[in-house]
């Protein structure tokens, strides 16, 4: 009881952080032209429009599925959160093509790692759409997330903030 009073006034509530996987434009999950997405039916986060063409580990973490396709990565952080990072909309119809994969199922990855590199410019050329989104798929054990929607960041720059229950 008496940690719940603390909570409602907002003292022993612990945020975390998780850093950017690549570098871009931050807008809400609501702009993406992909409904699963912009519903946040796969996670609750951002949507990136990269100006790198990499994707690194967000956090210390085990790869838990990357894609061979390369559009995707499944993340476990070492500090709890269940990461989806998605390059384009539609990109798995490109079947690999202008992505590399670096990182394999059950890796452990530090911070900063290189996970996956793609050729935007070949992207879009084809056709996509190549905005990158950043899920939290397990957003719901925590009490509150808070992207950094209308900015520009870096790799590794705070993306998200998350406060624990």
């Amino acid at each position: 009881m008496f940690s719940r009073l603390l909570q409602s006034f907002g003292l022993g509530v612990r945020e975390r952080v998780l850093c950017a996987p690549l570098a871009g434009n931050v807008k809400p999950l609501s702009e993406v032209q992909d409904q699963t997405f912009a519903l946040g039916l796969l996670g609750e986060g951002v949507a990136i429009e990269p100006t790198g063409n990499r994707v690194v580990a967000p956090a210390d973490a085990k790869v838990e599925a990357i894609f061979p396709t390369g559009h995707a990565a499944a993340l476990r952080t070492d500090d709890g959160f269940d990461v989806l990072i998605h390059v384009g909309l539609e990109t798995y119809n490109l079947e690999g093509r202008h992505f590399s994969v670096k990182a394999e199922p059950g890796d452990s990855v530090a911070k900063g790692d290189v996970l996956i590199e793609f050729d935007r410019e070949a992207i879009a050329a084809e056709g996509y759409d190549i905005t990158v989104l950043v899920l939290i798929r397990n957003a719901a054990e925590f009490a509150s997330l808070k992207g950094s929607v209308g900015t520009h960041v870096a790799e590794l720059d705070k993306l998200i903030a998350v406060k624990s229950r």
